[in-house]
């Protein structure tokens, strides 16, 4: 394979925020490698002696991925136990990061030796945040998808969101273009662009591969980043093949350096673990780092040996396996609850049907006069009317970065039995006609059909 040419490490230096460049790294997990030396004693970090720790062993049972009514037992102890209940590298436990440089070689094509590296955190939100900490200052435009749940972090870092258009097929290439194209030229423009390729939450969708290749083509011509957030990647159920990753694409652009990808297995082994990684340049990887050795000082070393001893022992072939199980539930999921949207909100909402993740993001048809958004307004609806019906859902403005009325909710299918989804979405219906009767006679007492 021919040598993959990479943006070089001054590159990134103009994406940093004023706080990534000031922080200064920590004197002692900076050195924290170093222990690793044949020959040298250390007498550096004030790490606590493990024979004081009361843990000798811990196992744990794990369904087999290639037959689920089978259990193996995996055990801890050693080395690899003291390992886990020992200070470790900010960075991650090194097997489990070398487990995970081969997953992103076997599911996205990159290699090492190609200006990326991994990073572990707390969750891909953990270093979503702190990746948008070491980037952005504040007052910084941000290029954002929406409709997009991730609003709460860019608000707290004081962002001004500049919102990219999506429809059923991801995010339109041709609202980013236009948006960089009349960029104000007395106005820096944005140095990231944040997306959720598949299954976006809220509204189901995944970008096409004409769309994908777009955007990394207007990262180019544009300069920034695409912040790839995936968490629904393996939880992809569609009947054509899953299209390539904006990691795996750049593989076709003229170098690579300008995404940097976000996984979780949260969807996939636990969400109470807390575990995600991030795969990008170096250089922003490390100010990251940096953050985190100032902060939470690392990801918890016992967690990462768990999630290792689980992988290690399925192989890669073991860990798909069971993501296409993963998937196929929630495709299954996915059925039973537009059978009950079929049966009952034909007619009074429209949807298009995801094929990924677990949500659906519906438009309410409410009428031309109910509220203010474009075909009224979901929140009233939603929040009250559904809610004395006995069913919870989420108003579609809040996932509006800069605010404002809609007609659409996002209803999860992911934990849901299917007699209670069909109970839930019969009273959004109910919720719906009765918003529907207010609204006709709100226009019968206006006498001649205007709106208030």
């Amino acid at each position: 394979m021919a040598d993959v040419k990479h943006l070089p490490a001054e590159y990134y230096r103009d994406f940093l925020s004023t706080v990534a460049k000031e922080r200064k790294p920590s004197p002692i997990r900076s050195l924290y490698p170093l222990e690793k030396t044949p020959g040298v004693i250390s007498l550096l970090a004030g790490k606590p002696n493990a024979s004081t720790f009361p843990f000798t062993s811990l196992s744990f049972s794990a369904r087999s991925p290639t037959d689920p009514t089978q259990e193996s037992t995996l055990t801890i102890d050693g080395a690899e136990l003291e390992a886990g209940l020992q200070y470790g590298d900010t960075a991650g436990f090194k097997p489990l990061m070398d487990w995970i440089f081969g997953l992103q070689e076997v599911f996205h094509g990159r290699r090492r030796g190609e200006g990326w590296r991994i990073l572990m955190g707390l969750g891909a939100q953990d270093l979503i945040y702190k990746t948008v900490n070491a980037m952005v200052d504040p007052d910084d435009s941000v290029l954002v998808e929406s409709p997009i749940d991730i609003i709460p972090i860019f608000h707290s870092l004081h962002c001004n969101q500049i919102e990219v258009e999506t429809d059923a097929q991801g995010i339109r290439s041709s609202s980013l273009r236009s948006i960089l194209e009349q960029w104000p030229t007395n106005k820096p423009k944005p140095k990231v662009l944040y997306t959720v390729p598949y299954g976006c939450n809220p509204t189901g969708a995944s970008a096409t591969l004409e769309r994908r290749k777009e955007v990394l083509k207007l990262a180019r011509e544009h300069n920034f980043i695409i912040l790839e957030d995936d968490p629904y990647f393996y939880l992809y159920y569609g009947k054509e093949p899953r299209y390539p990753s904006y990691f795996a694409l750049e593989l076709e652009e003229p170098e690579v350096g300008r995404v940097l990808r976000f996984d979780t297995f949260s969807k996939i082994l636990s969400a109470g673990m807390r575990l995600g990684f991030a795969s990008g340049p170096e250089t922003l990887l490390n100010a990251i780092d940096e953050h985190t050795a100032a902060s939470n000082v690392q990801t918890p070393s016992l967690t990462q040996v768990i999630v290792y001893r689980l992988l290690d022992s399925w192989g890669y072939e073991g860990f798909k396996t069971h993501t296409e199980w993963v998937s196929e539930f929630y495709r299954q999921k996915r059925d039973v609850f537009e059978s009950a949207m079929k049966k009952y909100l034909t007619g009074l909402a429209e949807w298009s049907t995801p094929e990924a993740g677990m949500f659906f993001w519906f438009k309410l048809l409410l009428g031309d006069n109910e509220g203010e958004g474009e075909g009224g307004d979901s929140e009233t609806v939603i929040k009250t009317k559904a809610f004395e019906k006995g069913v919870l859902a989420l108003p579609g403005t809040h996932f509006l970065p800069n605010g404002g009325a809609t007609p659409y909710v996002r209803a999860s299918f992911s934990l849901t039995g299917k007699e209670d989804v069909d109970r839930a979405v019969s009273r959004i219906r109910e919720a719906i006609l009765d918003a529907r009767t207010e609204n006709a006679n709100r226009v019968k007492v206006n006498g001649n059909g205007a709106a208030r």
